[in-house]
């Protein structure tokens, strides 16, 4: 097996942790394009965990250092240099590494502060919701062009995201779009002006975050949703009964039953 080695030495982290009020800020920084290598991928997971596991950590938000690219995706002159063997275990990874982002019960918005194309669009879907900036680049999974497919669940999750037909029609011509097409699509849910992007995303990642929303309550919804929309009607249901039961016994629910009950403003705290 070929030897990859790493874009960046040993002691810089290609995704960068910063924790802000209950939001951690997770950054693939490895400019101007942001791709990604089994480094990255691993740094990814490791700040995924700290996140998850860190009880003062309410939101995620993921995104990519400069101001050209959310992320390009997968490093090609990496790829081209390695056997297929380790293509397929690489792309293996970064699939349980997605994986471990989308079920994490925290929620998780992708900040798309460039072109954000390829598996850098493929690590997008895999968070919950996608904030863009204005007029920064494009979107799509153009791997058709390269002779591949997008392999790192690009071809699962946008076909959720936006049904089969339209998700067949972008992948197999390879076209990237703009993200107000993007949004009309429903690919995109909001996009903010380029001027101080990341502060109007943190405002925004705020809303659920105590004192204002229940994130516990949050972290559950997301979990019921993408659970439940993989396994048969009555299997969901019996999740969704399963987690409500566990939100009945927080001190959340306790404080949001009995300030409705008070008619006044619940003051959550996450617990």
């Amino acid at each position: 097996m070929a030897t990859v080695t790493a874009p960046k030495t040993a002691a810089h982290k290609l995704v960068e942790y910063h924790a802000d009020g209950g939001i951690a800020i997770l950054t693939m920084a490895d400019p101007p394009a942001n791709t990604y290598t089994y480094e990255m991928m691993r740094d990814l997971d490791e700040a995924i965990l700290r996140a998850r596991f860190d009880d003062d950590i309410h939101v995620m938000v993921l995104t990519g250092a400069g101001e050209k690219f959310f992320s390009a995706g997968a490093n090609i002159r990496m790829l081209a240099t390695v056997t297929p063997q380790f293509k397929y275990y690489f792309c293996l990874h970064a699939n349980e590494t997605l994986q471990r982002l989308e079920q994490t019960p925290k929620l998780v918005i992708a900040a798309l502060n460039g072109h954000t194309v390829g598996g850098g669009l493929e690590i997008a879907l895999a968070c919950d919701l996608r904030i863009a900036r204005r007029d920064a680049g494009k979107i799509g999974l153009p791997e058709v062009t390269l002779g591949v497919l997008p392999g790192t669940g690009g071809t699962q999750r946008l076909a959720r995201a936006i049904g089969k037909a339209r998700a067949l029609e972008l992948m197999v011509t390879g076209r990237t779009f703009s993200f107000d097409e993007a949004q009309e699509l429903g690919l995109v849910q909001d996009i903010f002006d380029r001027q101080d992007f990341l502060p109007q995303v943190l405002d925004y990642a705020r809303q659920f975050c105590p004192p204002n929303k229940a994130s516990r309550a949050v972290g559950r919804i997301k979990r019921a949703v993408q659970t439940g929309a993989e396994v048969p009607l009555a299997e969901a249901l019996g999740l969704e009964r399963e987690l409500q039961q566990l939100l009945f016994t927080s001190e959340d629910a306790h404080e949001g039953l009995t300030a409705y009950a008070e008619k006044r403003q619940a003051e959550f705290k996450g617990k």
